[in-house]
């Protein structure tokens, strides 16, 4: 079974209604929220999001009133894409937003670039996650940023149960837990650095910059570390 059939198959109608109910009452979860709030540490204004496997379309709803100039969310889900349309259609207002259904790695070739390139929660969901990040570095001009599972010996076992139970439901979807190590060193082949990291117990969240693109309006502080990293000096 192919990546997105798996995906549709577990990411139904109904769990797409549950999601939007939680975000409209609870708003964006901790994970989505850091990277929100790294994302924010640079100017947004005018800059152009893709959003892959962006689910309900949150990061791409959140980010709306920070001046995005479009948004475009890819995703392997018919029920995410849908209701993430609805969502996204008021917030947006005239500005260009597009709704792509497909395996984002398949189709990265033919996508335009975009100043900020987002994947929530989404490496973990996919056997081939350097093939993923790489089409995503590809595409990315200024920023990137991204979750994933700790690489820890909880998070390995947790997501092997989770595996076990759905193969004994006879459902195709698997989920992964990904060397960090491996990741980063797709992005940094990329000509990206990292700017930032944080975490939770279960979770961690990455931005990563291009090379030498460290706007002004910076801090002071967080753009000479950049610098340092770019360098090789830390």
């Amino acid at each position: 079974m192919s990546f997105c059939c798996a995906a549709e198959s577990q990411f139904g109608p109904k769990v797409a209604e549950r999601d939007l109910r939680r975000y409209r009452r609870r708003g964006a979860d901790t994970v989505t929220k850091l990277i929100l709030a790294q994302l924010r540490h640079w100017p947004l204004r005018d800059k152009r999001l893709l959003n892959i496997g962006g689910g309900i379309g949150v990061i791409s709803a959140e980010l709306a009133a920070d001046g995005i100039a479009s948004a475009t969310l890819v995703e392997a889900s018919p029920a995410y894409l849908e209701v993430a349309r609805h969502e996204l259609q008021n917030r947006y207002g005239s500005r260009s937003t597009q709704f792509l259904l497909g395996d984002f790695a398949r189709i990265a070739d033919t996508l335009p670039d975009a100043d900020v390139i987002t994947l929530d929660r989404v490496v973990c969901c996919y056997p081939d996650a350097e093939g993923l990040l790489r089409g995503a570095a590809t595409r990315t001009l200024q920023l990137l940023a991204f979750s994933y599972p700790r690489d820890r010996w909880y998070m390995r076992t947790a997501t092997a149960v989770q595996n076990f139970l759905r193969w004994m439901k006879g459902k195709a979807f698997r989920t992964f837990v990904h060397s960090p190590q491996q990741m980063s060193g797709v992005l940094e082949r990329a000509g990206l650095v990292r700017a930032a990291t944080q975490g939770t117990l279960a979770w961690m969240v990455d931005l990563y910059c291009r090379v030498g693109d460290i706007p002004d309006a910076l801090d002071a502080r967080e753009g000479q570390y950049i610098r340092k990293l770019s360098a090789g000096s830390i």
